[in-house]
């Protein structure tokens, strides 16, 4: 079976060098790897590195491509890397992303035996560690500061589930269900997962397959992408609601509550009726105990324990409450970003299974 690997990256320039090398180091046969390389027109050395890596070990390979994403955006990337493929199996890999030497291999291996989607747990990872980034490492990895995500945690044996973040993919998958949905942003997986299980196919995590992904590294970006992602289950509720699960709505439920007792109290203090605050202070209460609690259990289970872990407290509402605002955002956007929806999505998702079907042949 003949694999390509796939990777996307908008200027990369820092984390590429040590993710080639993993790819590099892959125990599969190079010769029947493909590398598909997609380029969204970085403006720092990002396609320089991929094409020094090219130059250098090209002959090691099937083929390594480089590709040209212009529109930028992450699913119109993996579109490219898609139609550019032209492995049996088809693996995706985020440019923030470290992997062992045996990850083309494992997913190559559940693949060969029958399964048609497949990958494994995907817990956060930091680069060039420090204290604080520590810190900000034990609220991402937290379920309470991140998701129930499957995907997020190493489980036990084999299990099918809804979702995958480095998935792999026999070629004919994408030959039926086409490409990634380029109208959306953070949820194009969970709607190309979900098109992939109403067609039939069930989606294997394996304990044997693990990747890493290195999450921002300062408050104020991990902030920045809750907002975007909460922004986007908004969003996506107008387009595939069914990808989504109840968890993904946590975040805005604890907002809309919030800003209903927020009310209540205004209405106390205008109305003189204390009564009116007991909701706010009783949900103040039972958030800050829970708070506490998830902390203090984050602090005794992790390894790399400083002083900034005392942070976590205040670190766990902010992520949630800027997600939920980001929710919160997304329904708001909603009727007039749904109503600039002109179709071209639909037409380039059966452009990918019609490209996919061409090359198949």
């Amino acid at each position: 079976m003949t694999v390509s690997l796939c990777i996307i990256a908008y200027n990369e320039e820092e984390v590429l060098p040590g993710l080639l090398e993993e790819v590099y180091a892959q125990t599969f046969d190079k010769k029947k790897t493909e590398l598909v390389f997609v380029d969204s027109a970085s403006t720092d050395r990002t396609h320089q590195i991929f094409n020094e890596f090219r130059e250098k070990y090209n002959n090691e390979y099937i083929n390594i491509i480089i590709a040209d994403n212009p529109r930028k955006i992450q699913s119109a990337g993996w579109n490219t890397a898609i139609k550019t493929a032209s492995g049996d199996m088809i693996i995706r890999l985020d440019a923030h992303a470290s992997i062992p030497q045996n990850f083309i291999e494992k997913n190559e291996e559940l693949i060969a035996a029958g399964e048609y989607v497949c990958g494994g747990a995907r817990p956060n990872n930091i680069d060039k560690p420090t204290a604080y980034r520590e810190m900000l490492l034990a609220a991402e990895s937290s379920m309470f500061g991140s998701s129930f995500a499957g995907y997020r945690r190493q489980g036990k044996g084999k299990k099918y589930v809804s979702s995958l973040f480095h998935g792999a993919y026999r070629r004919e998958v994408f030959a039926k269900v086409g490409g990634f949905n380029v109208s959306l942003g953070r949820t194009e997986d969970n709607e190309l997962h979900y098109r992939i299980r109403q067609n039939g196919y069930k989606i294997c995590q394996s304990d044997e397959i693990i990747s890493y992904q290195n999450i921002r590294p300062t408050l104020r970006g991990m902030l920045a992408q809750k907002f975007g992602n909460g922004k986007w289950i908004g969003l996506t509720v107008g387009v595939c609601p069914k990808c989504l699960s109840i968890f993904h709505f946590a975040p805005f439920c604890l907002v809309t509550v919030i800003i209903l007792f927020l009310i209540l109290a205004i209405c106390g203090i205008l109305s003189g009726q204390t009564l009116l605050f007991l909701p706010l202070i009783l949900l103040a209460a039972v958030y800050g105990l829970g708070d506490l609690w998830i902390t203090a259990a984050t602090i005794i289970t992790s390894n790399k324990k400083s002083l900034y872990m005392l942070l976590l407290p205040m670190i766990f509402p902010m992520l949630h409450i800027i997600y939920g605002i980001g929710t919160l955002t997304g329904f708001a956007m909603l009727p007039f970003w749904k109503s600039s929806l002109d179709g071209s999505a639909e037409i380039e998702i059966q452009e990918v299974k019609e490209s996919v079907k061409k090359r198949s042949a």
